[in-house]
């Protein structure tokens, strides 16, 4: 019985005085003892039936099934916990998927066997039934089916859509200088030689209609008068051709699954069509247009801000005028021909209908499906796609869609009594406000403000007062900021005290201040932002001066006006002002919601760094709370997701503890196929301490080298090594190449480094994996064995690639990733989040203040000295969280196997010492069960490897 305890989790105790013999037993027990525990869990179990999962699933899969089945049921916020590589994706799927199908069964019960409420007879007053199930099935009742003839509903909005924007164009073309030139039109235009009296006719067209608000006091943004005729032509924001314009149908249950990456939902629906649920389910997958897009001309724009642009751009190019003025004289047709598209492959809305009908006809597809398809019928997939959504059961998309406000309005999500799942959920409340933040750069306020100044010159005496007031009202403020980024904060007497605090030379370029110190110190307290916004949006003053702004550098020679546009390199003209009407909207949040970064320019050795202002969000509780009110049931999900109350006070703090649905299932690979080990010193006995402080030490790296020589020789296949930064891997590459350490690596090994480019490491991952196949099967050219990867935490390497198998029979953790600590916005983080009540957490203060001694980052643990408990715990977690992440790219199902080493001597704990909690406290539960934390010196480490390749490799 002993030995079944053991294998079962001992203390760490146990394992720490005997390490290779306590394993090795273990390992020999363990395979028993697992399967009775498994057994004797399947004998006293009632399974709820999950017939769609296409492979006999394991216990702890039909744990998390059950687990999310019961959470849809009871709604409300879940946290979901599967290590990665436990078929998670999967379980989600049958889970979810089957809870929606029954819902449906019971909502299409005989009518007479239900109740005057529409409900069966035996549920009518069960408590079992959720109210707002109750409240649906009535609902729907007094409805006509939803999916009865979504066809004819999708054809009837369509036609009112159209109806209404032909009367729109109508009245435009019956009123003089009203019409709103697009960008791509007047650079046509500019191109034809025109006389002096053409040129002045011509400059009309960018003169803006006369507006005036009814109460210049009033604190909205109120409504507008024009003096002139015509109508208004909206902000480019608004979509001409937005098939989100037709709403949500009410009432249709509907679950939405988000994640990260593309990638990522790409995987989601792979998964999908292993089931059932592929073909009976309406499934529709929503991207961003830069992977969406067909058109050639568009995608050769490269950036997504210029792909965006243009696509928004083309759809509001109309018919020629020709065409308008036959329509015009002849009255004949007009209201009934539809909106012509700029883009080639919006101009056939039968296309576009029968993309929706081959998309319904075909089940799930993914975005590679999708754009597939669109090629093959020519028509736009992305706003194919989304005309899909109002009658789909299941929509696939990216966070920013769903978690994004203005994009969800976009879109036209209906998120009542829905279902939300976020997968790989271990960051979203960094994710979820870092989409609320705004950032402008100097050559972009420049480029803005140079604009404005040259439309205001040039069309002063020709605007009304309302429109030189606010045009001149955006001078001011760019000219602020754009004084504020280049005076000199030491010098400056006007400068906030909060922008002087630190002394560290870092920290006195990049400062940061509340809102309404950043108003006061400029000045502009007194501009109402709602009203200057509104008029932003209402006027069209965005495409008006871009406009004017385009044909000028067409047409002129200018030095001044080249070298502006030269300078502003982050977009067109129409990008810096729409961040600059970002960073207006920020300046209305609540004081206390977020805080102004101010970074200066200044001259590094790398050359000329440009200045910034940037908006950091710091509360994501509002954010969160108007998806989780509106919504049934939100499921956070994801392999390592703890510490939960840390996610719950950031995000939902009003919901009790007690109250808030967890789940943690263990790992389905047996305990013997892990070796997690920490390694305090290395070969020579030189103990390993990658501090800030000590990492760049050529003894510590070359120490370093030498426990990977060591590797090479008794490890299979694939090493990944984790640094914690590119600069850092750098550092290390170069010093290794020129100590001769590195061609000791290439004798056993070949070596790949992961590039900084995101656009190169498919490549590199191909060629690694070429390696490591050519090892296993005995192709060899050389005297190599496999492959060595150097990778970087937080780099695309270290979520969402899979290091399976060969790919990774051991993970090396270079040192504790903590973020860097000069890095302003970080600290302003932990000091909102000290702010919070007290948490219960553990905090290895030594850890953390180990990286005390860097010049550059003595400001930013300045803050973390400064700060309490739970400022320390946040930052210690982000690490851990990294770590976790990195270290679960390796075992990846039930069968595989790796080995784990986490390199510095603060991941140990010396078991005849009594010390502080350890930042593997953090470490998920099934490594931790594992985890051996102490060896005397590195050669029980080789020891341990060479005993757990050789049982794994039987």
């Amino acid at each position: 019985m002993a030995g079944i305890e053991i294998s079962s989790g001992a203390p760490n105790s146990i394992r720490d005085c005997e390490p290779l013999s306590v394993y090795c037993s273990a390992v020999a027990i363990g395979r028993v003892s697992g399967c009775f525990s498994e057994k004797l869990k399947m004998a006293q179990r009632v399974d709820r039936k999950f017939p769609a999962f296409p492979y006999e699933p394991y216990t702890i899969q039909i744990d998390f099934m059950d687990a999310l089945y019961k959470s849809l049921d009871k709604g409300g916020i879940s946290i979901l916990e599967s290590p990665t590589g436990t078929g998670k994706t999967l379980s989600i799927i049958c889970s979810t998927l089957q809870w929606l199908a029954d819902q449906k069964e019971n909502r299409n019960t005989i009518p007479g066997n239900a109740d005057q409420n529409g409900l069966p007879a035996e549920q009518s007053n069960s408590d079992e039934e959720p109210d707002w199930m109750k409240n649906f099935v009535v609902h729907k009742n007094n409805q006509v089916d939803a999916h009865q003839k979504p066809k004819k509903k999708y054809e009837a909005s369509l036609i009112k859509i159209e109806r209404r924007k032909n009367g729109e164009r109508h009245k435009n073309l019956s009123s003089e200088g009203a019409e709103d030139v697009d960008l791509l039109t007047v650079n046509k235009s500019v191109n034809m030689p025109k006389n002096d009296a053409e040129e002045e006719l011509d400059d009309k067209e960018f003169i803006l209609d006369d507006y005036e608000s009814e109460d210049d006091g009033i604190t909205g943004g109120g409504k507008w008068k024009r003096k002139s005729a015509g109508v208004s032509i909206s902000s480019s924001s608004d979509e001409d051709l937005n098939h989100s314009d037709i709403d949500d149908e009410e009432g249709h249950l509907k679950v939405y699954f988000c994640s990260r990456t593309h990638s990522q939902l790409s995987q989601f629906v792979k998964e999908l069509k292993k089931t059932t649920f592929a073909n009976s389910t309406k499934v529709v997958c929503l991207g961003s247009r830069k992977n969406f897009c067909i058109n050639e001309d568009v995608l050769r724009l490269g950036s997504t801000t210029r792909i965006n642009e243009r696509c928004l751009e083309l759809q509001k190019i109309k018919k020629s005028n020709a065409s308008k003025a036959k329509n015009l004289c002849t009255g004949v047709g007009t209201m009934r021909k539809k909106a012509a598209s700029g883009c080639p492959l919006l101009r056939k809305h039968k296309l576009q209908r029968q993309f929706k009908d081959q998309l319904s006809l075909q089940g799930a597809m993914d975005i590679e499906d999708l754009v597939h398809l669109g090629y093959s019928i020519g028509t736009c997939p992305y706003y194919g796609s989304r005309s899909m959504v109002s009658t789909a059961d299941l929509v696939i998309l990216p966070y920013q869609s769903l978690l994004s406000k203005s994009s969800r309005e976009s879109l036209g999500l209906n998120l009542k009594n829905s279902v939300i799942i976020i997968d790989e959920a271990h960051n979203l409340a960094d994710s979820l406000i870092s989409m609320y933040d705004s950032k402008i750069t100097l050559s972009q306020l420049e480029d803005v403000h140079f604009h404005l100044e040259k439309y205001l010159e040039r069309f002063h005496n020709l605007l009304g007062h309302g429109n030189r007031r606010h045009i001149q009202t955006l001078l001011v403020i760019t000219q602020g900021f754009i004084r504020t980024l280049k005076e000199d904060c030491k010098d400056t007497a006007s400068c906030h005290e909060d922008v002087k605090k630190f002394s560290d030379e870092k920290l006195m370029t990049d400062s940061s201040m509340a809102i309404y110190d950043f108003l006061f110190a400029l000045n502009i307290d007194n501009i109402n932002f709602l009203k200057l916004l509104n008029y932003i949006k209402e006027s069209n003053v965005i495409h008006k001066v871009s406009g004017y702004g385009s044909k000028l550098s067409t047409q002129q020679t200018d030095s001044t006006f080249s070298n502006n546009q030269a300078a502003n390199e982050d977009g067109s003209t129409l990008s810096s002002f729409r961040k600059l009407s970002d960073m207006l909207l920020s300046l209305t949040y609540k004081n206390g919601d977020g805080r102004i970064i101010i970074s200066r320019s200044r001259t590094t050795p790398s050359g000329q760094v440009g200045g910034y202002i940037k908006y950091v969000m710091l509360t994501g509780e509002k954010i969160f709370s108007e998806i989780a009110d509106e919504a049934h049931a939100v499921i956070l999900a994801g392999g390592t997701l703890q510490p939960v109350e840390e996610t719950r006070e950031r995000l939902f703090p009003w919901l009790p503890i007690d109250q808030l649905n967890f789940f943690s299932c263990n790992h389905i690979v047996p305990r013997e196929s892990i070796l997690p080990v920490a390694v305090s010193r290395g070969p020579t006995g030189q103990l390993f301490d990658f501090s800030y402080s000590a990492r760049s030490s050529s003894v510590m790296i070359e120490e370093l080298g030498l426990l990977i020589c060591n590797l090479v020789s008794v490890i299979p296949e694939g090493i990944v090594v984790f640094f914690s930064s590119f600069d850092y891997e750098d550092q290390v590459y170069n010093m290794w190449k020129a100590s001769g350490i590195l061609e000791r690596f290439k004798r056993k090994k070949r070596v790949f480094r992961e590039p900084r480019k995101s656009s190169e490491v498919e490549q590199v991952l191909k060629e690694y994996k070429e390696a490591i196949d050519a090892s296993s099967s005995g192709n060899l050219k050389d005297s190599t064995h496999g492959a060595i990867f150097l990778a970087v935490v937080g780099g695309k390497v270290s979520e969402g690639i899979n290091f399976s198998d060969g790919m990774g029979r051991c993970i090396v953790m270079v040192g504790l990733p903590y973020p860097n600590p000069s890095d302003i916005e970080l600290m302003e983080r932990i000091k909102h989040i000290d702010g919070l009540r007290e948490l219960t957490l553990s905090v290895s203060k030594s850890s953390v203040m180990d990286e005390i001694s860097s010049k550059n980052a003595q400001a930013g643990f300045q803050v973390l000295r400064s700060c309490g408990h739970k400022g320390k715990a946040y930052y210690e977690n982000l690490c851990m969280k990294a770590v976790n992440q990195s270290i679960g790219r390796a075992i990846r199902h039930r069968g595989d196997y790796a080995a784990i080493l986490l390199v510095d001597s603060r991941y140990a704990s010396d078991p005849s010492k009594k010390s502080q909690p350890r930042p593997t406290e953090k470490l998920p539960r099934w490594i931790k069960d594992s985890f051996i934390p102490w060896t005397n010196n590195y050669g029980e480490v080789h020891r341990l490897l060479h005993q757990f390749f050789k049982l794994n490799k039987k």
